[in-house]
């Protein structure tokens, strides 16, 4: 099973997250794909039976452009019969924007006719104990939906 990761990070969190969740995801037999949005194109997703994307929420729900620019190649696809999981990071001093990100990307994999395998895992900030454990968690649903 092939696993492509895209993630996006300003302060390391985020890849912090992707980096994890790789790991994860080869203990448990993927063949895993971890790329920095800025030098990742959407079209790898077409390639994987798992599409990821690990993405940070900047202030009030801004994407940066390079994050505007992968989403905007992401709705155009065609992702049926594919699996995805989003997670990231936020801050919640901005309340209604809290990961809002996370949640378009959510969208977008919907729009794009791919398949929920894991809740959404959203931290605030750095990672912690706690959420390498909403990680683990969701690697576990990951896995349990390809053992299907």
């Amino acid at each position: 099973m092939k696993a492509q990761i895209v993630f996006a990070s300003m302060t390391g969190n985020d890849e912090d997250m992707a980096e994890i969740l790789e790991e994860n995801l080869q203990d448990a037999g993927f063949d895993v794909k971890n790329i920095d949005v800025s030098f990742a194109d959407a079209t790898s997703y077409l390639d994987a039976d798992l599409c990821v994307m690990v993405t940070y929420t900047y202030g009030e729900g801004v994407m940066t452009d390079e994050l505007k620019d992968f989403y905007d190649q992401l709705i155009t696809l065609d992702l049926s019969g594919k699996k995805f999981a989003v997670m990231g990071s936020g801050d919640k001093t901005y309340k209604d924007h809290y990961c809002e990100n996370v949640d378009d990307f959510e969208k977008a994999f919907i729009k794009c006719g791919a398949v929920e395998v894991a809740k959404p895992v959203k931290i605030e900030n750095a990672v912690d104990d706690e959420d390498i454990d909403l990680i683990d968690q969701a690697t576990e649903e990951i896995v349990e939906a390809f053992n299907d």
